[in-house]
């Protein structure tokens, strides 16, 4: 239980650190700046990694706890009330974290595949200029 606890409590302290780097990657995707866009790239899939390789210990801790099919809540409940509603808040607080980092890493996807769009069509042109009658 508590590897459980000091994983999600990393993850708690990785989080905004991720949500930085993608606001950098943003910033770097709008001014074009490849060297900090490679950087923040770097440090996204590096603090991504580590949250994988926690998510993996987390699902392996929880299914030795309570069971194959075992599940957070299942985990919280075999905990004392005040240590279960402090790991269920880090847990919550936890799913707001990733919610946003997903939406921010949709954004950047959104932005550099439209930069990307835009760079083809100025350097090859366009299929059809005009639709056809």
């Amino acid at each position: 239980m508590r590897a459980l606890l000091a994983g999600i409590a990393a993850d708690l302290q990785a989080y905004p650190q991720l949500e930085q780097a993608l606001q950098q990657q943003f910033d770097a995707a709008l001014r074009h700046k490849s060297a900090d866009l490679a950087a923040a790239a770097e440090a996204i899939t590096t603090l991504v990694d580590a949250m994988q390789q926690r998510r993996a210990e987390r699902v392996a801790l929880v299914q030795r706890l309570v069971g194959e099919t075992g599940n957070m809540v299942q985990a919280f409940a075999l905990l004392k009330s005040p240590a279960r509603e402090k790991m269920e808040a880090d847990w919550i607080s936890l799913e707001a974290a990733v919610i946003e980092c997903k939406r921010l890493s949709k954004r950047n996807g959104d932005l550099l595949a439209e930069q990307y769009t835009i760079m083809q069509r100025v350097l090859h042109g366009e299929e059809q200029i005009y639709a056809p009658a």
